[in-house]
């Protein structure tokens, strides 16, 4: 060990400025073209050289601060380089407070986020490789989520490229991991937006009903159409004065936000300026099975919301990718959660039921990837449940696009598959 008494010669530690490639090559100046904040990293980098020359245990810490500017400017680069000419690959995240995201992020219990990558070894992208332990940021996909509760301002709550940040997690950090897996496998890098537009406590039979939808008749009442209001009433009786809140009302919010955010999309994917719906991802269920005529209407109610999403956002060959309730089993469902479990499976493409579904409409069978706890109870909050159906939504909607697997967070092309997963395992088949 060297004394401060008697340092070294000089260290001498070069300017790290990467390349096109991710390498670090040596400059001694910014580049004009350069912005300020590369600037000032710059600046202060020749700095740290200064002071660096003064012993040798300085200049080590100094190394390691250079590190980690390159690596941010690097990251800072890569970000850039997603911002591709082609258009941003808009992913949907719709539904209710599942899909709004429940999973608890902190804490060093077994069902948190943290524990399940730091304790469990689980979810390992999750985690930056520049072995400071802290979250990984994607270089291409960002995370929009919009919220308001029916007619009521629209709240912007992340618009960030993708990384863990906040106190709960939904299925998204699973979803954009595989999806950039399969992009990034592919010859150029597609920039990916995932939207997430949607509140809790709301069913699919009112709040959400699409446009289109009629009125119907169940156990003598008249259920409503979309904008009708009330919600029922006695079957041959005329309408009532509408409520305040009419069938579909929280769909035209959603949607409404949803549409917002693509007409400033360099405000939510930088320099961005063209983009293209690519699918859409359904998650919901649970207000629905309190309601015995909601729940026999699902099946009717979810195909008709396909077809409607794809004629609102001009994307007809957008994928479409839904999520069973976690605590409904095949084996056992029954009473109002036997029809809405039928229903998600029946839309799947491999079903057969709706032949213009094959290929583009997949059903993700959760109870196998749940930890336990019920949709009501969103899952008992453990992070695992989310991030695993997550994945499990984007692994079906990769085997939608092109006959790619992505298994293991690699992506396999149809010809390299030995193994298709089964429904059971909670994934559905690829088309192929």
């Amino acid at each position: 060990m060297t004394s401060q008494s008697s340092c070294p010669p000089p260290l001498k530690v070069p300017l790290l400025n990467p390349t096109s490639n991710g390498d670090c090559s040596v400059t001694l100046l910014p580049s004009p073209s350069d912005d300020e904040s590369t600037i000032t990293t710059t600046r202060t980098t020749i700095f740290f050289i200064v002071v660096g020359y003064t012993c040798d245990w300085v200049g080590k810490i100094l190394t390691r601060i250079l590190h980690v500017l390159c690596v941010r400017r690097q990251t800072k680069d890569s970000h850039a380089r997603a911002k591709a000419s082609n258009p941003v690959q808009v992913y949907m995240l719709l539904g209710q407070s599942n899909m709004l995201g429940m999973g608890h992020v902190n804490g060093d219990k077994d069902g948190t986020l943290e524990y399940a990558v730091h304790a469990k070894g689980l979810y390992r992208y999750l985690v930056s490789s520049d072995d400071d332990g802290d979250w990984a940021t994607s270089n291409s996909v960002r995370n929009v989520r919009v919220m308001s509760s029916g007619s009521g301002g629209m709240r912007v709550y992340h618009n960030e490229f993708l990384t863990v940040r906040g106190d709960t997690i939904g299925p998204e950090l699973g979803i954009g991991h595989c999806l950039e897996q399969f992009s990034s496998s592919s010859s150029s890098s597609t920039p990916i937006m995932l939207l997430k537009s949607c509140i809790g406590n709301r069913s699919l039979g009112w709040d959400l009903l699409p446009p289109g939808s009629p009125r119907y008749d169940f156990n003598r009442r008249t259920y409503a159409g979309y904008k009708d209001s009330p919600a029922s009433w006695p079957a041959g009786d005329p309408k009532p004065n509408p409520a305040s809140w009419y069938a579909g009302l929280q769909y035209d919010a959603d949607i409404a936000n949803a549409k917002s955010v693509l007409a400033e999309l360099d405000k939510y994917y930088p320099d961005a300026s063209s983009y293209e719906v690519a699918g859409f991802f359904w998650w919901q269920g649970d207000k629905d099975r309190y309601d015995p005529s909601y729940a026999t209407m699902y099946e009717r109610n979810l195909v008709a919301l396909i077809k409607q999403l794809r004629s609102e956002f001009d994307a007809p060959r957008a994928k479409f990718v839904v999520a069973t309730l976690g605590q409904t089993t095949l084996s056992a469902a029954s009473g109002t959660e036997k029809p809405i479990l039928d229903a998600m499976l029946a839309v799947d493409g491999n079903s057969g039921k709706y032949p213009e579904f094959a290929g583009n409409v997949a059903a993700v069978y959760s109870h196998p990837l749940s930890k336990g706890g019920s949709s009501n109870g969103h899952y008992n909050g453990n992070a695992e449940t989310y991030m695993n159906i997550g994945e499990a939504m984007g692994r079906a909607t990769v085997n939608l696009n092109d006959q790619a697997q992505c298994v293991d967070n690699k992506v396999i092309v149809a010809n390299e598959m030995t193994k298709r997963p089964s429904t059971q395992d909670g994934l559905i088949p690829a088309m192929v």
